[in-house]
């Protein structure tokens, strides 16, 4: 699926204090139906937060969300799940001692006459791993504890996609994986924006970002510096705008005025 010009979620002057700490200053931003878009930027830059704001975590101070082209308020993670927003942190949120279905069901368990349906949750559990192209796990009721580091990650992703999700943000899905498992989960990654999800990768390795994203968007002491498409630019020149800030206007974006303080 094409991804569409009019932004899924978009973000308009979001800022966000903690105390005397100013998180996040006026970011805009904003990814497509169908479309990848990397959020990358030096440690402190925001990356965390923005999302946590997305994801009903924090609440802003002020500015817009719209989704869908419309303003909402995202109040909590409730608020955001019901407009289709899932969040994979990078600690995937998974019980050990479960199998797969019932982590893709954690919470959310089908019931019929207060019995749980196991029948119908293994179906939707399968259904889900074959329609995201997984083929590495060879039993569903097998313990997440048994599973690679790549399997897991593709659970944790399953699961998210599983309820009718329109946007999956994915905080460094490849962090502590192999070459092959990384390859397995870049590959997972692309095939969510094919199928017209909107997908927001956070991830410190701009090798994966060039690997998977349409777009990227650069965060720097909380401020939005620079929006780039990834075939028409370089691993430099995105390392560039993360360390100084982008030197021009990028993609309609002013470049952001040099702040002080910590990153």
């Amino acid at each position: 699926m094409t991804m569409t010009d009019t932004p899924l979620l978009e973000l308009r002057g979001i800022t966000k204090t903690f105390g005397s700490v100013e998180a996040l200053t006026d970011v805009d931003f904003e990814v497509r139906a169908g479309e990848v878009m990397a959020l990358v930027g030096d440690n402190g830059a925001g990356k965390s937060t923005l999302i946590k704001c997305v994801a009903g975590t924090h609440a802003f101070d002020s500015g817009q969300i719209l989704f869908e082209g419309r303003e909402v308020s995202i109040h909590g993670p409730k608020d955001a799940a019901r407009l289709g927003i899932e969040v994979v942190y990078q600690d995937l949120a998974l019980c050990d001692n479960l199998d797969v279905v019932q982590n893709m069901y954690l919470g959310r368990e089908a019931n019929r006459f207060q019995i749980l349906n196991e029948a119908a949750m293994e179906h939707t559990t399968a259904s889900t791993l074959k329609g995201l192209a997984v083929t590495t796990i060879s039993s569903i009721r097998q313990p997440v504890a048994t599973l690679s580091g790549g399997q897991r990650q593709a659970v944790a992703v399953a699961k998210a996609v599983q309820w009718n999700s329109k946007l999956v943000i994915l905080d460094e899905p490849t962090a502590a994986l192999g070459v092959a498992q990384t390859e397995h989960v870049l590959a997972l990654v692309r095939r969510l924006g094919e199928q017209g999800l909107a997908v927001v990768i956070i991830s410190h390795n701009l090798h994966d970002i060039f690997e998977t994203a349409d777009r990227i968007t650069v965060l720097r002491l909380g401020r939005t510096v620079g929006i780039f498409e990834r075939q028409a630019t370089t691993q430099q020149a995105v390392v560039e705008a993360i360390t100084f800030g982008a030197p021009t206007k990028v993609s309609g974006i002013p470049a952001a005025p040099e702040v002080g303080g910590e990153g």
